[in-house]
């Protein structure tokens, strides 16, 4: 059997580790901190950079950093084999190439960067070099969804090697991108593997869990022979390059790790349709009540922050102690603003107000459910202003469950459900909600 090299995720938010367990997440980056993924047993680990909600120049400025710490984190570790994932959005959102450029910078030289889209927990497949996602059962090009038309990070092209000339404005051409083809990848991919050179881009074909553990025996042999690769992909491929056993805690016995036997509290920062949907069945469920948080109250009152942070914590603290689950979600109109610097900074001002009200939940919570990438960064980070983290393993498809060391000065071993934003059926939310009352 080939040897796993230490699988090293640089992950721009922190829900991609919605396939693996038994891992660390990353809060941090310092070399201190880098030496105790590299040096942790499990396989893989996952440094929370959170680029995905920065601009451009603070994206490619985190990602330096990052690598820059990581070489001396990794010879003081001795660490001879490592993989590095830039892991992004299975919907093509994020810095692309701006992190792989980076990446590649820093820690060269790389034969290859594979672009790996493919996320099947979450209905995203790749086929003949065109991404997809199932939408209502129909097999839909992702630049024809929502996802698409993000006023950050919008594109034009669900062919990958269109999409990665459009990004890099012409500096890749879409004929210069090497396509494994599903074919391929079936036949076997090693020899050819072995030929790619010069940081070469490349896109790769997956409908099932199956062509990736099938490209991932190839890539690993590869490596193994000397080839040093770069990925940017999304949850699947991480799976398939780990290789971990399945999850010590099944999905449906999540509810034996809830503290006190308490309810729990749910954080819903996401906007997108799916998350609005999901949020509707669960608003519908017995003993759950919303908290809606008007955003909106930010940007039009200059004292909106204070009054609304402690009228939230206070309906909370009043749902949590009649026995009943508090929903806490932001309004669900997007407001318009002037520039995509102006919304991100807007962003940002919300998203200190969830962590407050996070660090204002009642002490005797049972579980914490995060909605959202950057949310549930900014819950880790931030609102538990936690170093590492753990995965227990997934609640649901898709959706990791970390849980905050024994020691933690507010909220003790409490289990934290890091939900993204475009994963899960329209009851995934209250799926959740269900398996931890079990």
């Amino acid at each position: 059997m080939t040897r796993i090299p230490k699988v090293i995720v640089l992950d721009d938010d922190p829900t991609g580790s919605q396939t693996v367990h038994s891992c660390l997440l990353l809060t941090r980056w310092d070399v201190e901190t880098l030496r105790m993924g590299l040096a942790d047993a499990a396989p893989i680990f996952f440094v929370l950079t959170n680029t995905r909600a920065l601009a451009p120049e603070a994206a490619d400025r985190v990602t330096r950093e990052v690598c820059q710490n990581l070489k001396v984190a990794i010879a003081a570790e001795s660490i001879q084999d490592f993989l590095v994932v830039s892991r992004s959005d299975s919907t093509l959102r994020g810095h692309y190439p701006i992190e792989t450029d980076a990446i590649a910078q820093e820690l060269e030289p790389f034969d290859a960067h594979f672009l790996v889209p493919a996320f099947f927990e979450g209905g995203r497949i790749t086929r003949d070099s065109i991404h997809y996602l199932r939408v209502n059962g129909v097999e839909t090009p992702v630049h024809e969804t929502e996802f698409a038309k993000d006023s950050v990070f919008g594109y034009r092209h669900s062919y990958l090697p269109d999409y990665v000339e459009e990004k890099t404005q012409g500096r890749i051409a879409a004929d210069a991108v090497e396509r494994f083809l599903l074919a391929d990848i079936k036949s076997g991919s090693l020899e050819r593997l072995m030929t790619l050179a010069g940081n070469a881009c490349v896109a790769v074909d997956a409908v099932q869990q199956e062509d990736l553990n099938r490209f991932a025996r190839d890539l690993l042999a590869a490596a193994a022979r000397g080839k040093r690769f770069l990925f940017r992909s999304a949850a699947s491929l991480l799976t398939a390059l780990a290789q971990l056993p399945p999850q010590p805690v099944p999905a449906e016995q999540m509810g034996q790790v809830v503290r006190l036997g308490k309810p729990g509290v749910f954080i819903v920062g996401s906007h997108v349709k799916k998350t609005t949907e999901q949020l509707a069945c669960l608003l519908n469920e017995l003993d759950i009540v919303g908290i809606e948080v008007p955003v909106s109250r930010l940007r039009d009152q200059a004292e909106g922050y204070a009054s609304l942070l402690q009228e939230t914590i206070d309906k909370v603290s009043l749902v949590h102690a009649a026995g009943q689950t508090p929903v806490v979600y932001t309004s669900r109109v997007e407001l318009q603003f002037a520039d995509t610097e102006t919304r991100l900074d807007f962003g940002i001002t919300v998203s200190a107000l969830l962590m407050e009200i996070v660090q204002g939940l009642p002490r005797d919570l049972g579980y914490l459910v995060s909605k959202g990438g950057i949310t549930s960064n900014d819950v880790l980070s931030k609102g538990l202003t936690l170093r590492t983290a753990r995965i227990l393993g997934q609640i649901i498809p898709g959706c990791s469950v970390v849980q905050t060391p024994p020691n933690h000065p507010l909220f003790g071993e409490l289990p934290v459900v890091l939900f993204p934003g475009n994963v899960g059926d329209a009851d995934g939310l209250v799926m959740v909600y269900r398996r931890f009352c079990s």
